[in-house]
């Protein structure tokens, strides 16, 4: 069997479907081959299930408030199986969601992987050959592995989700955003969580933040070991020591979780055979126009060394089909500015330049304007933990060119905030701005 499209897509996550649909509602003809799930990681393995255990953990933190606030309370049990079937029921209707949408958009749908055999041209395992002059690679990436002792004995971040109970004690291998996020998640439910953390904890968010974030978790009783490398696992599930580089060995871990980054699906996809570049690591090299090195071959998403977001790759996905179909030559993503949130307990959110980058390209003309401060909803419970705000401003200007909050709604504040800095912020506008009061979001125009 044999075809020929406008437009081939590997990959069915949040890349591959944006440049798919899109390309379709103008017009295309389309075809795509996803091998597993619809919807990708995101959908299946991570955003999606990763958010709703986050509000599983919300709710139990708000239970304990609500204790400090006067209510008559009981201890709460989470039940483990409900919130996997709720949660497995709403992803399960999300792949529906998509597979009506494909099929009403007229794209073809190929349930098995495909490899590329030359720069116009792909082939599946069971024969089938499909053509295009523009063949775009969306295969996302998958958890990490090590090669050392013991790495069985651990789950990887895709694990988590068919746990059927919380860990007693779990060891996180990991500094990044699933290490940060699946600690305070499964502390808030019960769990003794330990961090081993190599290098930095969220390399890439500014570092006044990130340390007040080490505080809040570690006050909550997450316990941070920082610059520890694990070098293997000993034992049996359910009983796993952890061995580390400087001869120490920490026990009687119920569960492991390797939370060490990312690799890039980029491997037996025929990309080496045509000379598709790729980075060290495996990731597909990719100009601002998402072009790879050979010409009708595109990649987006967590394949390339881009930032590994959902938004960024959907947002990457509708430029280049407006490129590619729609005839906008200089459509392409904007990165400049990307905003970006952890949901850590509290959560921490970022747009724009951290203060280490914007000393690095602005030297002296940089303003640095925080603060600090209590919420009320922990004020009145009589809890003194401080939310962080921070500003970072260039110039006798001050046009605003960092934007980082901490603490409870940070995820929810920060998108008009990302806004208005990507179109042009200043310092005036925000101190002519009239605040909501009282919320967190104010605490961003009474800085000083």
């Amino acid at each position: 069997m044999s075809d020929s499209f406008d437009l081939i897509v590997l990959g069915s996550g949040s890349g591959g479907l944006s440049v798919a649909q899109h390309a379709a509602r103008l017009g295309a003809k389309v075809a795509m081959f996803e091998p597993h799930e619809m919807g990708g990681t995101c959908v299946n393995r991570g955003c999606v299930p990763k958010k709703a255990m986050w509000f599983a953990a919300q709710m139990a933190d708000m239970h304990r408030l609500a204790a400090q606030y006067g209510f008559q309370t009981t201890p709460m049990q989470l039940d483990w199986a409900r919130l996997r079937r709720l949660r497995d029921d709403y992803i399960a209707g999300i792949r529906r969601r998509y597979d009506a949408r494909l099929a009403q958009a007229g794209i073809t749908v190929v349930p098995e992987a495909a490899s590329l055999v030359s720069a116009d041209t792909v082939a599946t395992g069971s024969g089938m050959r499909a053509r295009a002059p523009h063949i775009v690679i969306a295969t996302g990436a998958r958890p990490r592995r090590l090669d050392i002792a013991g790495f069985e004995l651990g789950m990887l971040s895709d694990d988590i989700f068919a746990l059927e109970s919380a860990p007693r004690r779990i060891g996180v291998v990991g500094g990044g955003y699933v290490a940060v996020e699946f600690a305070g998640v499964l502390h808030a439910l019960g769990c003794e969580v330990d961090m081993f953390v190599r290098n930095d904890l969220l390399c890439g968010f500014d570092r006044e933040m990130v340390d007040a974030l080490s505080s809040h978790m570690q006050a909550r009783g997450i316990r941070l070991l920082r610059d520890v490398q694990v070098t293997g696992a000993r034992g049996v599930r359910g009983d796993v020591t952890l061995e580390t580089g400087g001869g120490a060995a920490f026990e009687g871990y119920d569960a492991v979780l390797w939370a060490i980054g990312r690799t890039p699906n980029s491997n037996g996809i025929g990309l080496e055979s045509l000379g598709v570049a790729c980075d060290e690591r495996g990731h597909v090299l990719v100009d601002a126009y998402q072009n790879t090195s050979v010409a009708g071959i595109y990649a987006i998403g967590d394949v390339t060394d881009r930032k590994a977001l959902t938004p960024v790759a959907v947002a990457a996905g509708r430029a280049l089909a407006d490129r590619l179909i729609g005839g906008h030559a200089d459509a392409r993503l904007d990165d400049s500015v990307l905003p970006s949130v952890v949901f850590s307990e509290p959560p921490l959110g970022m747009v724009g330049l951290t203060e280490q980058q914007a000393r690095a390209r602005h030297g002296d003309a940089v303003n640095v304007h925080s603060g600090r401060y209590t919420p009320l909803q922990w004020m009145v419970a009589g809890r003194s933990e401080q939310s962080v705000v921070k500003l970072l401003t260039v110039g006798a200007e001050r046009r605003v060119v960092g934007i980082h909050v901490l603490g409870p709604g940070s995820d929810e504040l920060l998108q008009g905030f990302a806004i208005a800095l990507q179109k042009g912020l200043y310092w005036h506008d925000l101190k002519a701005a009239i605040a909501i009061h009282p919320t967190a979001a104010e605490e961003l125009l009474l800085l000083r």
